[in-house]
């Protein structure tokens, strides 16, 4: 299958632009698939069992007037009598931290000789108690997906997000995604995870099922046979299958056996198709939004189950967002609907393509296994994050060719060229397939923390981001996400900190002005810390106009940046330490930024405290 003008961005070509794509048309931000992978049959679904270890131990809790209770020595002498009644080869080993003694069975124990033991001891009037020292095991398990190990963008250390550990606390589970896209191609490893969508695609031609919009989100195939056919410069190509690989992404079932893990596996995803034969049109994409969302759209039923959060790894050229989006983004993130939007694959500003440039969506940038951005990705002030969308080849490389498949993202696909086949597995390169990173990242945030915003979720990822080990030219947003950190962030069980307390809402930085976003922070107990985190995202051509201080519950004012006139450089993006020891954690906390100078503006894009 090849890039096509009329709908896909070419990532195997750099230079590749849209051609004859007026902005009300769509894009799907993906490349080309490589080769195929059968895989077995589907097993069950659930979660493997932790593996059963033999008991090697007991923890003996003795009575607090029982001698044993405070003398090792007594306790050995125990051990020892226990060991001539029952036969087996008993001795103290150490006292615990609670007081209760550990015995050391002598290796591993048959279960009739560990009854015997614990018989022994619970005959024992001194005896308060007697349990097994059993074995735990890390709840972030490797899945058993047979391709697991080529998604490195899930657990690599350098280019990957940190998903695997985030699994310990949230799989996705109450969530449903919609992925606003080509529709869905029957595909068993994502079967159990789909509930009913809807076919936006109102013009039947372009729908090929001959009836334009139904409820009926199959994926009838993009593609065209000639070049031409959807306007001066597309190209013939085959399907993409685009929607299905996006989905794979998110919520591919984990631990069956086969395939792929998908982020949030646990997570429900919402096919709603809008891009068909040419792409797709802004009004049929602007109606799924509101759909999707829970809106109502005329002569469309209702959704009944509305999903929190949206992947639209799609967009055309515009140099503004247009109107019928921002009311559809805007409505849907009003209604509790996260929006996740790819950048686009121009090596260009994300400014030039929508949805991208509409407000109230999390724009996503995409990264190579190095953690650089991908040769393709857009860039800019417009990108919030980045995560990995891969390389199918080198920027050097020649053009067309694809020459590391392995770097790119393997997900869910089919093997028709025109028409659905058989299921397979392929690796794609593009925002696309970094922007259902974030939508799975926001799925697992919304299943942790119910209670999220949009705002909340789209300022946690971003704060909780890590700086790209490589190198991003033209700005990749607060950097690469980190699922783990963002999920602990969100629940308070950061190891290394808090809480992350966030504020998302822009507020506008004019010249020779101050202003201020405020956070209330609530829950803790006692002071702030000394190292008390401000991760700062501001958005500004000018950044030395700026002086940026954090404010206190208490009024108390920390400098946190002073102004520069030789500082020319565009935005703040960064994390400040502050010594906040001295104040009391909870209450009003404020980011107050004064612009000392003319001719640039601005505004805070958002800011939070990690404790």
């Amino acid at each position: 299958m090849n890039g096509s003008g009329r709908r896909f961005i070419s990532v195997v070509a750099a230079t590749a632009t849209i051609i004859g794509v007026a902005a009300t048309s769509a894009v799907a931000f993906a490349a080309a698939p490589v080769g195929t992978s059968p895989q077995p049959a589907p097993a069950t679904q659930s979660l493997p069992k932790p593996p059963t270890a033999p008991v090697e131990k007991v923890i003996v809790t003795y009575k607090t007037q029982a001698t044993e209770a405070s003398s090792n020595t007594a306790a050995k002498s125990d051990a020892a009598a226990k060991a001539s009644e029952t036969g087996e080869k008993l001795a103290f080993e150490r006292r615990l931290a609670g007081g209760a003694a550990l015995v050391d069975l002598g290796g591993a124990a048959s279960n009739q000789d560990l009854g015997e033991v614990m018989a022994a001891f619970r005959a024992d009037p001194s005896v308060a108690s007697v349990e097994p020292d059993i074995r735990a095991y890390p709840m972030a398990i490797t899945p058993n997906d047979t391709q697991y190990a080529a998604q490195w963008d899930l657990f690599a250390a350098t280019g990957g997000m940190n998903v695997p550990t985030a699994w310990d606390k949230t799989t996705g589970s109450g969530v449903t995604v919609a992925v606003i896209d080509t529709g869905y191609a029957t595909h068993t490893d994502l079967a159990a995870n789909i509930v009913s969508g809807y076919d936006f695609i109102s013009d039947s031609a372009d729908a090929r099922d001959g009836s334009g919009r139904d409820s009926n989100p199959k994926d009838e195939g993009d593609w065209n046979a000639t070049d031409g056919e959807c306007g001066v410069g597309s190209e013939a190509s085959d399907s993409s299958w685009h929607g299905t690989h996006v989905a794979g992404t998110i919520a591919a079932a984990a631990n069956n056996g086969k395939g792929i893990a998908g982020i949030a596996y646990n997570a429900k995803i919402q096919p709603v198709r809008v891009l068909g034969k040419c792409g797709g049109s802004s009004s049929d994409i602007a109606d799924a939004i509101t759909w999707a969302s829970g809106g109502s759209v005329p002569g469309v039923t209702a959704n009944p189950t509305p999903a929190k959060v949206l992947n639209l790894s799609l967009g055309g050229s515009s140099s503004t967002c247009p109107t019928v989006y921002k009311n559809a983004i805007n409505a849907a993130v009003a209604r509790g609907t996260t929006v996740v939007v790819a950048a686009g694959n121009e090596n260009s500003n994300a400014s030039g393509s929508t949805p991208a440039n509409c407000p109230n969506v999390i724009t996503v940038a995409s990264t190579n296994p190095e953690g650089s951005r991908s040769y393709y990705s857009n860039y800019g002030t417009t990108v919030d994050i980045a995560a990995p969308g891969g390389e199918t080849r080198r920027s050097t490389d020649t053009p067309g060719t694809v020459t590391t498949p392995e770097r790119a993202i393997l997900s869910t696909l089919n093997s028709g060229d025109t028409t659905q086949s058989t299921e397979n597995y392929e690796p794609y390169q593009g925002t696309s397939m970094a922007a259902p990173h974030i939508a799975g990242l926001a799925a697992l945030l919304k299943s942790a923390k119910s209670s999220l915003t949009p705002a909340e979720i789209e300022a946690a990822i971003k704060a909780n981001a890590r700086t790209l080990p490589g190198t991003c030219s033209g700005g990749c947003g607060s950097g690469i996400a980190d699922a783990a950190k963002t999920v602990n962030a969100v629940l308070g069980t950061d190891t290394g900190s808090g809480a992350t307390f966030t504020n998302s809402t822009n507020v506008t930085i004019n010249d020779n002005a101050t202003v201020s976003s405020s956070i209330s922070v609530t829950g803790r107990t006692g002071n702030a810390p000394a190292a008390l985190k401000v991760a700062v995202d501001i958005k500004h051509t000018w950044r030395g106009d700026l002086v940026i201080d954090l404010v206190a519950p208490d009024g108390t004012v920390r400098s946190l940046k002073t102004s520069s006139g030789s500082d020319s450089a565009d935005n703040v993006l960064t994390t400040y330490t502050v010594d906040a020891s001295s104040e009391v954690a909870n209450g009003t906390w404020k980011l107050q930024v004064r612009d000392v100078a003319s001719g640039d503006t601005g505004y805070i894009d958002s800011w939070g405290l990690t404790f």
